[in-house]
């Protein structure tokens, strides 16, 4: 046994030594390729064509009957001078090895009928009989011989290029034109390798295209495995935005990376969207690595349920569905006030579950709406909730408060109300980091709805709530990313709130998968425990701005570069926003099973306080009364700005709404 030992051990050894060797030679090899000039490539092949002319003449020496009786000498001096003025003045030596295609073969074909027609004069002119067999070989050896020549030289150049390079394993989604000239431009690349085509055409698939499968979409994730793919690139420039948004969100599901090919129209400058052929993706700005993975906890927290969404045709509702599909739910409810948005997600969503058992209802009401809530909740048997419903935007909220109060505070009231009353086992908030010491409207909405929902949760021990925090979504309307894009599309000025003002970031995807992975973790205790998010560091916002503009390929105008081609002015910052944006607030700081979540557990207010802000919140709303709606805001949260006249109005809401609740 321990002589077998030894044997293996020396043959493992030997091997080694071999494949070392094997290295050397080939890094050798590349080294020698790569030092060869241009002029001495281009003397190399003009030598082999001339050598290929010589053998090809030599089988038809051999064969000719009546060539032997003259100087062999002579005729192989005079047939080398005429491949190389041929050759030359063809320009086949200026060809590249790696370009060799159609039109190389055409060219050398070109080279093989001049040599032989200069050939066949120069043995009329020296009375030099010739025959037809003898003249056919010697063309047909020539052709076969110079295009063999060039392909096994090409053949060996790649195999010492992509020695000790991995090749990225790629398939092409679209059969077509496009498709198919971009598999033939990568077909000799040395760190692609093109596997396979992927197309929605019936008639194409089970077909090969230039030398590659045409394989359906629908084995998607059988050809991921079976191919390993690494990379997929959609070839369908005529394809609509929505289409190939569609298909790209079906591939980053699957972990591979996706890119688009531009039209031919927008290559040359002819078609409108040129100016974006080289589009911004949102993940590029972040300044930090974007998280990707999935717990398996997540599709057992969604799998086989009924999950109802409020505010689904939203950014980040719609992202939430979008990614809840892949964990299959039995039943995805879709609440939203707004018609428009409601039917696009409807409609997406049923074209991407149309092959999967997964129901969709699509519900069309305000989540203030308790009626419709409850019906809604009890008919479905809703038994999980996601509560992204909300006014976001924060101007608009902070000179509209009584919209925000009725939406964000007593909308998520009523909808987990109705989460209760319908025997619903899970209700997540999806509040903002705004919510933290907040100065403006929008902010201390959240934050009471925060309270409003960790007051429910000590009454109501079948139901468990929590809240989920997290800071901006780049890309989501109303954020700055599409600002900035349609600012700097338009010529600029990029307006900036101020040169200092930072923010947390995240992409969309990424938020709505931690909001996932959160729904799927319990609370701690009774108490409704708030989880934040680990966004990273705050980015400035001007360095996002900067960011972008380079990302289109322009440059900045400053003082230091006042040719430049966008400038960025500083417009203040507007009501209701900080400078800088806080992810936690006072008390505990938690771990979780998840590094990219922390359990917060701030102190609420009592029973008797949310009953007293919620009275004085609805008498704001029946009258409309902008100054009583901050008011209601300023009784119960510490260091909000407030007035003199709003602090009094403070006042006498907490007493009228104690004396409300002891009655």
């Amino acid at each position: 046994m321990l002589h077998c030992h030894w044997d293996n051990l020396g043959e493992y050894h030997a091997a080694t030594l071999t494949l070392r060797h094997q290295i050397l030679l080939r890094t050798r090899l590349f080294c020698q390729v790569s030092a060869l000039s241009r002029p001495q490539k281009r003397a190399i092949f003009l030598v082999i064509d001339i050598a290929l002319v010589n053998v090809a003449f030599a089988v038809m020496f051999a064969i000719g009957t009546g060539i032997g009786s003259h100087n062999p000498y002579f005729l192989f001096v005079a047939v080398s001078g005429i491949a190389g003025v041929s050759s030359l003045g063809l320009g086949l030596p200026r060809i590249k090895l790696n370009a060799y295609g159609r039109h190389a073969i055409v060219v050398t074909g070109k080279f093989v009928f001049l040599v032989t027609v200069s050939m066949l004069i120069l043995f009329h002119l020296t009375d030099i009989p010739t025959e037809a067999p003898a003249v056919t070989g010697f063309g047909l050896a020539l052709f076969l011989g110079s295009v063999a020549a060039r392909y096994c030289m090409l053949t060996v150049l790649l195999w010492i290029l992509r020695q000790g390079q991995t090749r990225q394993r790629l398939v092409i989604y679209g059969a077509g034109d496009t498709g198919l000239h971009m598999a033939l431009a990568l077909r000799n690349h040395p760190r692609i390798l093109p596997v396979a085509f992927l197309d929605d055409d019936i008639d194409l698939q089970a077909m090969t295209v230039a030398g590659l499968p045409v394989l359906s979409p629908a084995r998607l994730e059988n050809v991921v495995g079976e191919y390993a793919i690494d990379r997929v690139v959609l070839a369908m420039p005529s394809s609509s935005a929505t289409k190939l948004a569609q298909i790209t969100r079906k591939l980053q599901v699957l972990g591979l990376q996706v890119q688009a090919m531009p039209s031919f129209a927008q290559l040359a400058g002819t078609d409108a969207a040129s100016a974006s052929v080289a589009p911004d993706f949102p993940g590029q700005f972040l300044g930090r690595a974007v998280f990707s993975g999935q717990s398996p906890d997540v599709s057992q927290a969604y799998g086989g349920r009924v999950v109802l969404v409020s505010g689904a045709g939203g950014s980040v509702g719609s992202e939430l569905c979008r990614q809840l599909i892949t964990h299959l739910p039995k039943m995805l409810v879709l609440y939203e006030q707004s018609e428009v948005a409601l039917y696009t997600i409807d409609r997406e969503l049923r074209e991407l579950t149309q092959h999967e058992h997964i129901q969709i209802v699509s519900i069309l009401g305000s989540v203030t709406d308790a009626a419709l809530a409850r019906r809604t909740m009890l008919d479905t048997k809703t038994e999980v909730v996601l509560h992204a419903a909300a006014y976001k935007h924060v101007p608009l909220i902070e000179s509209n408060p009584v919209a925000g109060l009725a939406n964000n505070v007593i909308g998520t009231r009523i909808f987990a109300e109705a989460a209760v009353f319908a025997g619903v086992q899970r209700f997540l908030l999806i509040s903002t980091d705004k919510a933290v010491r907040p100065t403006g409207v929008m902010g201390a909405t959240k934050r009471l709805a925060e309270l409003v929902v960790q007051d429910l949760a000590l009454r109501s021990p079948q139901t468990r709530f929590s809240t989920v925090r997290f800071g901006n979504v780049l890309g989501s309307s109303g954020s700055v990313l599409p600002l900035f894009r349609d600012q700097i599309a338009r010529g600029g000025p990029v307006t900036l709130t101020d040169d200092n003002v930072t923010r947390y970031f995240m992409t969309l995807a990424e938020a709505a998968q931690l909001v996932l992975l959160t729904g799927a973790l319990l609370p701690s205790t009774q108490l409704a425990d708030i989880f934040v998010l680990d966004m990273g560091k705050p980015i400035k916002i001007r360095d996002l701005a900067e960011r972008m503009i380079k990302a289109q390929g322009l440059t900045l105008r400053d003082l230091g570069n006042p040719v430049g081609d966008i400038e960025i002015i500083v417009t203040g910052l507007r009501p209701g926003e900080k400078l800088h944006e806080e992810i936690l607030t006072e008390g505990p700081i938690l771990p979780t099973p998840h590094p990219k979540v922390l359990r917060a557990q701030p102190v609420g207010l009592s029973e008797i306080a949310i009953v007293s802000v919620l009275k004085a919140a609805r008498a704001a709303i029946e009258d409309c009364d902008q100054v009583a709606a901050r008011a209601v805001i300023s009784a119960c949260l510490d260091g909000f700005p407030r007035s003199e006249d709003q602090r009094a109005d403070s006042l006498s809401i907490i007493r009228v709404g104690a004396d409300l609740v002891s009655a």
